[in-house]
C-alpha cells in the first residue's frame, strides 16, 4: 500500500508541475536556455558533458557484468594485468582474437590508473573496466556537436548532440566494458573530418579546409579505430567517399587530407602491435578476427545472434528512442532535398552502411549506432527549415512513441519484478511514471508544432527511464544477479583464496567475479577436484547435485553446503538452483 500511494503521491506532484510548466513561459525559458548554452562552445561544451554525465553515470557501478560479452572483455583485459603480458589476448587459457587489442589496453589502463590511487580489489571491479566506454560515449556526444557544426549552427548543433545523449542504446553501451562507445567516437572524428574537407571543395568561400592538427587527428583516430573494432570506421567512411566522389566526378576533395601522410600516420599506430601478435602467435590472430569473427558473421548469424533483413529498421524505433518518431517527421523534407550538398552526406553515411548492416546475417543493435549521429543532424537540419512533417495523421501518430515507450515499461516493469522477486520497485515505478508523464506532454508539444520544447521534454522522459533502468531497475533483480550472488557466497565462506570449480553454470561473468583460473568441468571433475588437497568450493547445479554428493562420498570428502543460489540465467532464459559446497578441514 505504501508503495501504491507513494507513486500516486509522485503522479500528482509530476502532473502539478508539468500543468504549470506547459505554458507559453515554458516556451519562452527553453529559448534563452538554449540561447545561453549556444551562446560559446564552451558553454555548449560543458553543458553536454554535464547532460551526458546526467546520462550515462547512473547505475553504471552497480550493473554486474553482463554476459556474456562484456565479462569476456574485462576478464580478458584482467589476463592482461595479471600476467603483464599486453600483446596477447586471452579469456582463461584460450585465445580471444576477435578483436584488436585497443579495448584491452584502454581498459587496462582504466584500472591501472584506478589501482594507483588506491582503489581497493580495483581488477575485479567491473566499473573500472566500463571507464573507457563512458569516456567514449560522453567523447561522442562532444564530437557529434563538433560535426554538427558543419552542417548547422551553433544551437541546433547543440539539439543535435543532446538527442545523442539520451538515445537508449548508447546509454546502454556507456556502461558496458565493451567496443562500441569507443567506436562511436572515432566515427565521429572521421566523418566530421570528411563533411569539412568535402564542404570546403565545394563552397571554399563558406567552409574552411580541415586544419592540419585536424589532418593529423583525423588520420590518427583511423589507427585507433582499426584497433579497437578492425575495419568498422574506415567501411562507414568510405561509402561517403565513393559517393560523394562520383557525385562530383573527381575524388580531389580528399586530397586536402594529405592521405599520402595520412596512411604513414595509420602504419605508425597499428603496425606496431600487428607485428608484435603475428610474432608471437603467427597467422592465429587473422584466422581468428578475420576469418572466423568477421567473415563468420557475414555467411551466418553467430551465437544465435541471426535476423532477418529489416530488423534494424524494426529496432530502431526502440534503440533511438525518444529521438526515433523525429526522424519519421524529417524523413520527407530530407528525401525532397536529397540533392542538397548536406542532405546528400549524410544520407551517403547512413543509407549504405545501414544496407550492409541489414545484409549481414549477425545482427546486434549496437551494430548501427555509429549511423545515429547522421540521424540526429539530420533531424535538426529539417527543424532548422521548419519542415517536419506534422500534419499527417500518422505523423501525429508516430510522435505517441514518446509515451509509448516509458509506458509499457510502467506496466512491464513492476510485473516482471514480481514475477522473477516477488516485489514491487518502488522508486522504479516512481521514475517511470515521471517519464511517462514528461513524455505525454512531448508529444503534446511536438504536434504542436513546439519542437525544440517538445526535445527537452522528452530527453526529460530519457532522463527518468534511464534511472528507472539502471539504479532502480536491472541492479536491483536479484534474480539475474547470479554471478554477483555466487560470488558474494565465496567471500563469505571462511576458505581464503579458494579454487573454485563449477559444473553447469559457465557464464564469462562468473570467471571474471571469482578466479580466472576458475575449473568448469562435470560432477565427476568436480568431485575429484574437491578431493584434493587445500581450500576448496564447488558450484553444482540442482539437477546434478545427488550425483556429485554422491561421487564426493565415495572419495571420502568432507564438505559443507554453504549456500543454495537460486535465479533466471537471462542468456539461456532458465530458471537455475546452483548449490555451493565448501570443503571442510
Amino acid at each position: 500500500m505504501q508503495a501504491v500511494e507513494c507513486s500516486k503521491l509522485v503522479e500528482n506532484v509530476t502532473v502539478n508541475i508539468l500543468n504549470r510548466i506547459h505554458t507559453d513561459r515554458f516556451t519562452k525559458l527553453v529559448k534563452r536556455l538554449a540561447i545561453f548554452v549556444s551562446s560559446s562552445h564552451l558553454k555548449a561544451g560543458f553543458c553536454l558533458i554535464v547532460l551526458s554525465m546526467a546520462f550515462f553515470v547512473p547505475g553504471i557501478s552497480s550493473l554486474q557484468p553482463m554476459d556474456r560479452d562484456e565479462p569476456r572483455f574485462a576478464q580478458a583485459s584482467k589476463q592482461m594485468l595479471e600476467s603483464n603480458d599486453f600483446v596477447d589476448i586471452r579469456f582463461q587459457g584460450d585465445s580471444r582474437y576477435k578483436k584488436p587489442v585497443g579495448i584491452y589496453w584502454l581498459q587496462s589502463a582504466a584500472v591501472k590508473t584506478a589501482e594507483y590511487l588506491g582503489a581497493k580489489d580495483a581488477q575485479k571491479t567491473i566499473f573500472f573496466y566500463r571507464i573507457p566506454s563512458l569516456l567514449g560515449a560522453i567523447a561522442a556526444v562532444l564530437i557529434t556537436y563538433w560535426t554538427a557544426l558543419a552542417f548547422l549552427p551553433r544551437q541546433s548543433a547543440f539539439y543535435s548532440a543532446a538527442l545523442m545523449s539520451g538515445c537508449i542504446l548508447l546509454g546502454a553501451e556507456a556502461r558496458l566494458a565493451k567496443t562500441d562507445a569507443v567506436l562511436l567516437a572515432t566515427v565521429l572524428v572521421t566523418m566530421g573530418t570528411l563533411a569539412r574537407a568535402w564542404f570546403n571543395s565545394i563552397k571554399p568561400e563558406v567552409f574552411e579546409a580541415p586544419t592540419q592538427t585536424n589532418i593529423l587527428i583525423f588520420w590518427f583516430v583511423i589507427g585507433v579505430s582499426l584497433l579497437i573494432k578492425g575495419p568498422i570506421t574506415l567501411m562507414i567512411a568510405l561509402f561517403p567517399v565513393v559517393i560523394l566522389s562520383y557525385s562530383e566526378r573527381s575524388a580531389r576533395w580528399m586530397l586536402v587530407l594529405q592521405p599520402k601522410y595520412g596512411f604513414i600516420i595509420v602504419a605508425l599506430v597499428v603496425l606496431p602491435w600487428f607485428l608484435m601478435i603475428i610474432s608471437k602467435t603467427g597467422t592465429a590472430f587473422f584466422s581468428e578476427a578475420v576469418g572466423k569473427d568477421m567473415l563468420g558473421k557475414v555467411v551466418s548469424g553467430q551465437e544465435r545472434h541471426g535476423a532477418p533483413f529489416g530488423t534494424y529498421f524494426g529496432i530502431f524505433w526502440f534503440s533511438f528512442w525518444p529521438v526515433a518518431p523525429l526522424a519519421a517527421l524529417a524523413a520527407p523534407y530530407i528525401f525532397r532535398n536529397r540533392a542538397n550538398d548536406s542532405v546528400l552526406f549524410l544520407l551517403a553515411w547512413i543509407i549504405p552502411s545501414w544496407i550492409v548492416f541489414e545484409i549481414v546475417p549477425t545482427k546486434l543493435p549496437h551494430y548501427v549506432l555509429p549511423l545515429f549521429p547522421a540521424v540526429s543532424i539530420a533531424i535538426m537540419l529539417a527543424v532548422e527549415n521548419h519542415s517536419l512533417s506534422l500534419n499527417k495523421l500518422w505523423s501525429r501518430l508516430i510522435v505517441l512513441l514518446v509515451p509509448l515507450v516509458p509506458v509499457i515499461f510502467l506496466v512491464a516493469v513492476p510485473v516482471g519484478f514480481w514475477i522473477l522477486d516477488r516485489v514491487l520497485p518502488v522508486f522504479a515505478i516512481m521514475f517511470l511514471s515521471l517519464s511517462s508523464l514528461a513524455g505525454i506532454f512531448a508529444w503534446k508539444y511536438i504536434k504542436n508544432a513546439e519542437i525544440k520544447p517538445g526535445i527537452v521534454l522528452a530527453l526529460a522522459s530519457s532522463l527518468a527511464l534511464t534511472f528507472a533502468a539502471y539504479p532502480f531497475g536491472v541492479s536491483q533483480v536479484n534474480s539475474i544477479n547470479l554471478s554477483k550472488r555466487l560470488a558474494n557466497a565465496v567471500q563469505a565462506s571462511t576458505c581464503e583464496n579458494p579454487k573454485i570449480a563449477t559444473t553447469t553454470y559457465r557464464e564469462p561473468s562468473l570467471v571474471f567475479l571469482t578466479n580466472t583460473d576458475l575449473f568448469m568441468t562435470d560432477t565427476q571433475g568436480a568431485a575429484q577436484f574437491m578431493s584434493e588437497s587445500g581450500c576448496k568450493i564447488v558450484f553444482v547445479g540442482s539437477l546434478l547435485e545427488k550425483e556429485y554428493v554422491d561421487l564426493s562420498a565415495k572419495s571420502g570428502v568432507k564438505q559443507q553446503l554453504l549456500q543454495l543460489v537460486s535465479g533466471l540465467n537471462i542468456n539461456s532464459g532458465r530458471k537455475v538452483d546452483i548449490a555451493v559446497y565448501v570443503k571442510l578441514p
